[in-house]
């Protein structure tokens, strides 16, 4: 009962200071510690938030966004909590914040958090302050869920997240634009951002899996399956996002290519359409385009749209580069029908007991195809083993030693020593096979 009684006291005091009734239980759940403190120390606390010149709705918003700001007397985070409140103070004063916003709890709460959006991209650093101050039109024009909507688009660029911030903030027309579901053609907008002839024949000769038309919403894998993520970034930051707009302007929807389109009906015809269509999604996603190429390479691959997604996220894991795993899957698509159990012991077997490193995947990727305890294991510690004998000097490389056919692999044996093929076959040679 003691405990129900404090919770009251500093509940009331909380009211008493204009926090609305119905925020407490969230203020409860973020910062819980603070009702811990009785009425008169939470009195003290906002006394001491008052000092930098705020207003109690204002003080009301700040707390409902950033209640660690409670921690001032425990000594917690004090710098940070300076920093933050002084940043807030130079918005609302400086900028004259408070002119253009309404004196109500509700509205400052929502100010307040659209600020944390753009505040949390430089990890609580001031120096994206004076831009959302410069550019304030931004916070007050635009709703919190628009503004993460495009902060998790371009944030999906690969890049710093203040550049995402500052992009977003000196280029608020990109907040009116549909970046889900106008089809572009991917040709074209790399000439309209500024390719060279050169790189659009770069692209041509070695990104065919990614040409075609695209969704806006697969925009940035594409350009990561073409390793463009960052060239297309810079091409459109500073100013020059109107690139972006006026494209998606001048050419709203592309239409498919016929052998896509072609292609896409005969889903309709097939026992499991919905199936299909899911990992159809999956390829755009990772950055495919819609053309016969992904097509062709989606019959090769086995499992559900998530198993598939598993299975990509983990060779991310591992390590692999997107733009180098998309080319991977465009010449061995089989891969991702593996699953990530088994793609991991490969690429830890590859990079760990045999010393390479991934870049061997970019000549030979059919290695994660192969078996690896009836084909890897055993034909590399043979290999190492005829070199430890000093049978053979030759140092094969790995395509050699895992792609050869058995046939092929036991003749080469034989010509390394007469008895190696005895040897190969009751020592290494899988039993099971």
């Amino acid at each position: 009962m003691p405990q129900d009684g404090s919770l009251l006291d500093s509940a009331c005091a909380l009211c008493e200071f204009g926090f609305p009734w119905d925020k407490l239980g969230l203020l409860y759940m973020e910062s819980g510690f603070m009702f811990r403190k009785s009425g008169h120390e939470l009195k003290g606390s906002l006394c001491l938030l008052k000092r930098y010149g705020f207003c109690n709705v204002q003080i009301v918003g700040i707390c409902l966004t950033f209640p660690f700001v409670f921690g001032v007397e425990e000594g917690n985070l004090v710098d940070e909590i300076d920093g933050l409140l002084s940043d807030l103070r130079f918005l609302f004063l400086d900028f004259d914040f408070a002119a253009s916003v309404e004196r109500n709890v509700n509205v400052w709460h929502e100010v307040c958090r659209k600020i944390k959006v753009f505040y949390d991209l430089n990890d609580g650093k001031g120096e994206i302050v004076e831009l959302i101050g410069r550019n304030k039109h931004v916070i007050l024009e635009h709703g919190e869920k628009e503004l993460i909507e495009k902060v998790e688009y371009f944030c999906r660029f690969g890049v710093k997240k203040v550049e995402v911030a500052r992009l977003i903030l000196q280029g608020s027309e990109l907040l009116n634009l549909d970046l889900e579901t106008p089809v572009i053609n991917v040709l074209k907008l790399l000439k309209h951002i500024g390719m060279s002839s050169q790189g659009v024949g770069d692209v041509r000769k070695n990104y065919a899996h990614v040409l075609g038309t695209i969704k806006m919403a697969n925009l940035p894998n594409v350009m990561k399956a073409m390793g463009l993520h960052e060239w297309f970034f810079d091409k459109i930051k500073d100013g020059n996002h109107r690139l972006l707009t006026s494209y998606i302007t001048s050419y709203p929807n592309e239409d498919h290519d016929k052998g896509y389109k072609s292609c896409l009906k005969t889903f309709d015809d097939a026992r499991t359409p919905t199936h299909n269509m899911n990992k159809l999604n999956f390829m755009h996603a990772i950055g495919f385009g819609e053309n016969t190429l992904t097509m062709n390479i989606l019959t090769h691959m086995h499992g559900t749209s998530e198993e598939l997604q598993n299975r990509f996220d983990c060779l991310l894991r591992l390590g692999i580069e997107f733009s180098k795993l998309c080319k991977i899957i465009t010449r061995q698509p089989k891969i991702l029908s593996q699953n990530p159990e088994i793609l991991e012991k490969k690429i830890n077997f590859l990079c760990q007991e045999m010393g390479n490193s991934l870049e061997v995947l970019d000549t030979f990727p059919a290695f994660i195809c192969f078996d690896l305890e009836n084909r890897i294991k055993p034909r590399f510690r043979f290999h190492m083993w005829v070199l430890e004998k000093g049978l053979s000097s030759k140092n094969y490389s790995i395509a050699s030693m895992i792609a050869t056919s058995d046939k092929n692999f036991v003749g080469r044996v034989s010509r390394i020593h007469p008895a190696a093929p005895k040897h190969w076959f009751e020592q290494f040679y899988p039993k099971k096979l």
